[in-house]
């Protein structure tokens, strides 16, 4: 494993996924504790992505963690898919975690809702009054955290979650994800958590597998500080740490 720090991030590389996500399960199982050992209950943030796999298997399958003190939640949702779609953020983290690990809750965004922006309102409400502890996230090949692409995202934003559109980078790879079979599919509006719901918790755990992540890791990492690349908020978190594969740190 190499590691070194970039601002306030630190960075951690391992030789391969594997390795990443057995690390990053390790440690946030370990803060899940401490925090645990401070307070009755905590609250944490998902994300929704295959590069998130090898993590949330670790987390899912560990049978000291206390998940009947977690409350769950998730950083965004496709607007319009139908309950049951298995592209569902929802649906990818009840399969992967939710439904595997016994929460003390878990608070899902409803893609069905027929109003986006009222379901938007309802969880960003629902957030501030469970501010998060942990967050688990990656960034997207346009270097977005959550659905914050960089047209739509802002380091100031004053809503907690918000309706957005998808751009094409970002519609583009869950295709490359093999979520969807073709572009036309992908739906094109989605609710996120925005970025300084984001950055609010303490602890941030980044996991970012994969060549197709390499120019958006280097750009996180090297480029300005600034919302052409919304990851690159990172650097200025206190206790944030990016995990990254070979692959994925091969243009550092």
């Amino acid at each position: 494993m190499k590691e070194f720090q970039k601002d306030k991030l630190k960075v951690e590389i391992y030789d391969t996924r594997a390795e990443m996500g057995t690390a990053a399960a390790r440690d946030i199982k370990a803060k899940i504790a401490q925090l645990l050992a401070e307070k009755g209950e905590i609250n944490m943030i998902f994300a929704a992505a295959p590069s998130q796999n090898e993590v949330l298997a670790s987390l899912a399958e560990d049978k000291e963690i206390e998940w009947n003190r977690v409350n769950a939640y998730h950083m965004d949702e496709y607007i319009g898919l139908s309950a049951d779609a298995p592209q569902g953020f929802g649906n990818f983290l009840k399969d992967h975690i939710f439904g595997r690990a016994p929460f003390r809750s878990v608070h899902y965004i409803d893609c069905t809702a027929a109003d986006p922006e009222k379901e938007a309102a309802r969880y960003e409400t629902l957030l501030r009054e469970n501010p998060p502890d942990i967050v688990v996230m990656g960034i997207g090949e346009n270097g977005h955290i959550a659905f914050n692409d960089p047209p739509v995202a802002d380091f100031k934003d004053t809503h907690g979650a918000k309706v957005v559109k998808l751009d094409e980078v970002c519609r583009n790879q869950q295709v490359h994800d093999g979520c969807f079979a073709r572009l036309e599919e992908v739906p094109k509006y989605a609710i996120t958590l925005t970025v300084p719901t984001l950055v609010s918790a303490p602890w941030l755990f980044c996991i970012v597998p994969a060549k197709t992540k390499a120019n958006a890791v280097k750009e996180c990492l090297t480029g300005e500080i600034g919302e052409h690349c919304p990851a690159s908020i990172l650097r200025l978190q206190e206790h944030a740490v990016l995990y990254l594969d070979k692959a994925s740190a091969s243009l550092l």
